[in-house]
């Protein structure tokens, strides 16, 4: 027995030493070469309409690729493939992908750009297809935006499977852009490689939101943190002792249910020297059953995501360091389970927040705003010139929204218009929800305490939870992200397996970028 024991550990162990970095190649692995090459969607039976890579490499074949492809009378349509062989000495297989209608952009309706989108999910899925076939090197096609193509195909190819068998897992892909036919080798590297950053950032929040809460605890998540980005970040590591010196009664109320110890994240990025520094706070509960007011069993398992904010937090800031972009971030990341047991928080306790407002607890399984309270009115103490936060908080919003867009709470209509812009060029598409006073009512409104951490119904839980928040926040620009509907992925977003999405990483990094340019300028 203890030797099996002793094996299992191992076998854990082996594996989480996968969980924060890119798999390593054996050199004496035989690789298969593949390319992937874009089309235009074209009506015509008698032409194909390619992207300048693609054109110049059927040159080179002397035409067999628009050969080939002619030869089926019906015209590739968007999303469709056509894989080939046999046409290219170097190449194993040839797939061509069709990314869509030349000239798309910007559609108003669907508020995305509908060109950059299909060319991530086109290659996402030609990339996905080689693989299947056994190819595990692969040169991409910028399709004519290179940074685009890089995120559909890191995006596409990530699996948490590290605590599989290795036989069960997805084979190892290398991934390349096709630069050889390019008059500006250097400009399409620089942007291959931001794509890929951007990508590495949301499928690190995508590894630790799918990672088994007993092996994902507050500990071990700022350990990885720690670890990921030491680097580039000051991380620091704050204890409970900490927390009830801060008098974090809000937070602590959540985490004293659970014999895991609660964490709390300090995290700051100096990409430029400022006294007020962008504020991001994360939701950290590893692990949520509801506490006291306990959640049905089926579908729980999915609660081992409910640190999503925190996550996104996280995979923001290690693409913003990797880009190493010209500002200066603070991050807040309160980490804790939430957990019933003889010392949880009862429904009717009344708890103090550490700005002293008290707060009746009616409902154990609205925590997530308990814990941000304290981490909100904490970023406050660094005079920020912005505060955003993440958080699965509702399913209200999930009600409202589904896995469409991620539910936007903010006083500025400045902040709210550079998200916006910021999610167009991610095409992780966010969407404004009202912050009326209407709503402030419903959770001011409290028999024991100043404040209700509950609206008293069901009606608009999503917009209570919000103004819930806004209690806690003084700052004239806060950005309120409830992503509980985006969470997670079953075939809403082409390039995204099924699972946790990391979702809206990247449209933070954008949202980041574009505010570190207003701030250089």
């Amino acid at each position: 027995v203890s030797r099996v024991k002793k094996l299992n550990i191992s076998h854990i162990s082996a594996r989480y030493k996968l969980l924060t970095g890119f798999r390593h190649f054996s050199t004496s692995k035989q690789w298969n070469k593949a390319l992937v090459l874009g089309v235009y969607e074209n009506e015509s039976t008698d032409s194909i309409d390619f992207t300048g890579t693609a054109r110049k490499f059927d040159e080179k074949a002397d035409g067999k690729i628009s050969q080939l492809l002619l030869t089926v009378k019906k015209p590739l349509k968007c999303g469709k493939t056509r894989t080939l062989h046999a046409v290219d000495p170097e190449f194993s297989s040839v797939l061509v992908t069709c990314i869509g209608k030349r000239g798309e952009g910007y559609d108003e309706l669907e508020t995305v750009d509908k060109g950059r989108e299909s060319i991530r999910a086109a290659v996402a899925k030609a990339v996905l297809q080689l693989r299947e076939l056994g190819e595990n090197e692969i040169e991409v096609d910028s399709c004519g935006d290179t940074e685009a193509s890089a995120e559909g195909c890191h995006l596409a190819l990530f699996s948490y499977d590290d605590l599989k068998a290795e036989k069960s897992r997805k084979p190892a892909v290398r991934i390349s852009c096709a630069t050889r036919y390019s008059q500006d080798k250097n400009s399409m590297e620089k942007e291959w490689r931001k794509g890929a950053i951007l990508a590495e950032g949301q499928n690190l929040s995508r590894r630790l939101m799918e990672m088994p809460a007993n092996l994902l605890t507050p500990t071990k998540f700022a350990e990885i943190i720690k670890e990921q980005l030491a680097d580039k970040c000051e991380v620091l590591v704050r204890d409970k002792d900490w927390a009830e010196s801060m008098k974090m009664g809000s937070f602590l109320s959540v985490a004293r249910g659970s014999v895991e110890p609660p964490v709390f994240l300090e995290i700051e990025y100096k990409g430029r020297q400022s006294d007020s520094p962008l504020a991001l706070v994360g939701k950290g509960v590893t692990f949520d059953t509801g506490g006291i007011s306990i959640k049905p069993s089926q579908g729980m398992d999915a609660m081992r995501g409910d640190m999503g904010g925190a996550a996104c937090v996280a995979g923001s800031l290690l693409s913003v360091s990797k880009l190493q972009l010209p500002v200066h971030v603070k991050a807040f990341i309160p980490l804790c389970e939430n957990m019933p047991s003889g010392s949880a928080t009862k429904p009717g306790d009344v708890v103090t927040a550490m700005n002293g407002k008290t707060i009746q607890v009616d409902n154990t399984d609205a925590e997530g705003r308990l814990i941000l309270a304290d981490a909100l009115c904490y970023s406050e103490q660094f005079n920020p010139s912005l505060i955003l936060d993440m958080a699965t908080l509702t399913g209200a919003i999930d009600v409202a929204l589904g896995a469409g867009a991620a539910g936007v709470f903010t006083n500025s209509e400045n902040m709210w218009n550079k998200l916006q812009k910021a999610s167009v060029r991610s095409g992780d598409r966010v969407w404004r929800m009202p912050l009326f006073n209407h709503y402030t009512k419903k959770i001011t409104e409290c028999q024991l305490a100043d404040l209700n951490n509950i609206g008293g119904s069901r009606s608009g839980g999503a917009c209570t939870a919000a103004a819930f928040l806004k209690e806690f926040v003084n700052n004239k620009n806060w950005l309120h992200l409830d992503i509980a509907g985006v969470m997670s992925n079953s075939g809403d977003v082409a390039y995204l397996g099924k699972g946790m999405s990391g979702r809206p990483t990247r449209t933070v990094i954008e949202f980041i970028n574009l505010m570190s340019k207003e701030t250089k300028n």
